[in-house]
């Protein structure tokens, strides 16, 4: 089946070199960069992979809280999130494709008129195939599973907790049992829109989801049984929740976490860069961003529809 020249079955915003967002953690790391200097009074999965993925960024956003506003990808995948948490609320029956459009009608005007929505100036076409592509993320969840047998939890947990010793925050999309009895192993689930990752790089993605289940443990002692990233309509990467799992994603989140507030203490950052600089709101403030600009323009390294490369036009 066709829409305006598109499959159903398109993956959702390929956007190449842009970020993976998660739609919840997202005001997270809103409520991050509005705290005063100095170091930040908690992680999130957010703003952990945004220092991990480049020291310098992790400074624009959050020290110098300089505007990064969301992009295509992110705002039509906090959208999809949206619409699967108000099903997911619904009683299993009602779980149906039908309902998801409807939810999907009911609350599509407060996406229209975000202002980071109305900023990227789509017209009437362009915003017919925003719609229809965040609508195929969400159709998606039918191809990875049936959501009317899913016994849930909770939608969109707040986790607080403390973390070898680093204060966590995040935001579960979904906690569930594996079956309807009481003492069934519980499931941490998390939604995503975009590409899933290749093989090679699926380990550093679960990583976010064996620390929320080591948060839910620290929360209420219980140890969820495993974590899964639902990637619409692609596939599910899951892992056991063991011990040792636990213990090396809270390793490294430890790692990050001493290695930031050395950063912040010495008021020295390092910058990576990369393919990433291409779709990085502050390539224009970062020398060496703009040398791997102009580096990868010229040596045709670059798409031509990276938004960063507006940078170099400014500085000719």
């Amino acid at each position: 089946m066709e829409h305006d020249g598109l499959a159903t079955d398109e993956v959702l915003f390929d956007v190449s070199g842009e970020q993976p967002h998660d739609a919840a953690d997202a005001r997270l790391e809103a409520q991050l960069a509005s705290k005063p200097d100095g170091p930040p009074p908690y992680l999130s999965p957010s703003s952990s992979s945004t220092f991990n993925s480049c020291q310098k960024r992790w400074e624009f956003r959050y020290i110098h809280r300089l505007a990064d506003p969301p992009g295509e990808a992110a705002i039509a995948g906090t959208f999809a999130h949206h619409v699967l948490e108000l099903l997911m609320e619904e009683p299993g029956p009602q779980r149906t494709i039908e309902r998801a459009k409807a939810i999907a009608r009911e609350v599509w005007p407060q996406t229209a008129e975000l202002d980071d929505f109305i900023a990227l100036g789509f017209d009437n076409d362009e915003q017919r195939r925003f719609r229809w592509l965040a609508w195929t993320a969400i159709e998606g969840l039918w191809k990875l599973e049936d959501p009317s047998t899913v016994i849930v939890v909770a939608n969109e947990q707040k986790i607080d907790a403390q973390l070898g010793g680093v204060p966590f925050r995040g935001i579960v999309d979904r906690l569930e049992r594996a079956n309807a009895s009481n003492d069934a192993p519980l499931i941490v689930s998390d939604y995503k829109s975009g590409k899933a990752p290749s093989a090679r790089f699926a380990d550093g993605r679960l990583e976010q989801v064996l620390l929320y289940a080591a948060a839910i443990e620290a929360s209420t002692g219980e140890r969820p049984a495993s974590a899964r990233l639902l990637y619409l309509g692609q596939n599910i990467i899951e892992t056991k929740v063991t011990e040792t799992a636990i213990s090396t994603a809270v390793g490294a989140l430890g790692d990050t976490w001493a290695t930031l507030n050395a950063a912040v203490e010495n008021d020295a950052y390092e910058a990576t860069p990369g393919p990433l600089c291409g779709w990085c709101p502050y390539a224009g403030e970062c020398p060496e961003g703009l040398a791997e600009l102009e580096s990868r323009n010229a040596s045709g390294r670059i798409r031509s529809s990276a938004p960063s490369l507006k940078f170099l036009n400014a500085t000719v």
